[in-house]
């Protein structure tokens, strides 16, 4: 009531105008009126499917399609009903402020709701990620294993289905890692100052040289990526198929002690050097 109120909307005079234009209502207003709704109905009938005809030639997806559908569907509904009404000299301000204050509280009371309808349209309509891509979004990342109109469902690297709202995933950035082909893995190990720097770099090309899933072009690369207080930090860079990331990171991972120890390189620990008066350093 407060709603009705604070829109100026007087519920008994509205009540009042419509049954005096009801008692005024002819036979031949009637008619017309049935007449006009027929039209109307039919008029509708043909605009949606020409809509129809017009969404199956996009990209839309189908769940987004049917919405606008209904959308649509309504929406020359509720003119028709008007229209009609109009055709029966029945007063329609009224009735239109009245399912303008309606509408109003029904936004109101499902404005989450509505934000999730709106940001499931948007993911819908954009595109920026497909069931089975693994991405960032919401705060969370995993698979997507569904999209629909009010949460995505992402599956978690711990196979941990998450739901998120849409509107939470359109108002943050997006990263899908499987909108490319191909993908750079990063593997970063640390070696001693005292192994030689060409050692440790050919081990590591070996390394990703000898695995299946490695592309051979680009070709891995290996850089120092930092000089640390007790070691030297290097930089394995190679690319895979985007489906192969996290399968090649782990066998890299796992694999570079037994490499170093092949090659003979020292995977060292933090030290202190200490250096006394009249002798060598002594390591601590």
């Amino acid at each position: 009531m407060g709603l009705f109120l604070t829109a100026g909307v007087d519920l008994e005079a509205m009540a009042s105008d419509i049954e005096k234009n009801f008692s005024q209502v002819t036979a031949e207003k009637v008619l017309y009126a049935a007449i006009v709704a027929v039209v109307s109905l039919v008029s509708a009938k043909i605009f949606l499917h020409l809509a129809d005809r017009a969404l199956a030639r996009t990209k839309l997806d189908g769940a987004l399609k049917k919405l606008l559908h209904t959308l649509l569907k309504s929406g020359l509904l509720f003119v028709a009903v008007i229209v009609v009404l109009g055709c029966l000299d029945v007063e329609v301000t009224s009735l239109v402020a009245v399912l303008s204050v309606i509408g109003l509280a029904f936004s109101l009371a499902l404005q989450n709701f509505l934000a999730n309808v709106a940001g499931g349209m948007q993911l819908l309509a954009s595109h920026p990620f497909k069931v089975g891509d693994f991405v960032e979004a919401g705060g969370c990342s995993g698979t997507v294993t569904e999209v629909g109109m009010f949460y995505t469902r992402l599956l978690t690297y711990e196979n941990k289905l998450v739901q998120i709202p849409n509107s939470a995933i359109v108002s943050a950035n997006i990263i899908n890692h499987f909108a490319e082909p191909t993908r750079r893995v990063d593997v970063k190990v640390s070696a001693s100052y005292d192994a030689p720097q060409d050692v440790v770099m050919a081990a590591l090309r070996e390394l990703a040289q000898g695995h299946e899933l490695v592309l051979a072009d680009p070709a891995p690369a290996v850089h120092v990526n930092e000089y640390g207080s007790h070691a030297i930090e290097y930089a394995l860079r190679v690319w895979c198929a985007s489906g192969d990331y996290w399968t090649v990171y782990n066998d890299l991972m796992d694999n570079v002690k037994p490499a170093f120890d092949r090659a003979g390189v020292e995977m060292t620990y933090p030290h202190v050097n200490v250096h006394m008066a009249g002798e060598g350093p002594l390591k601590k």
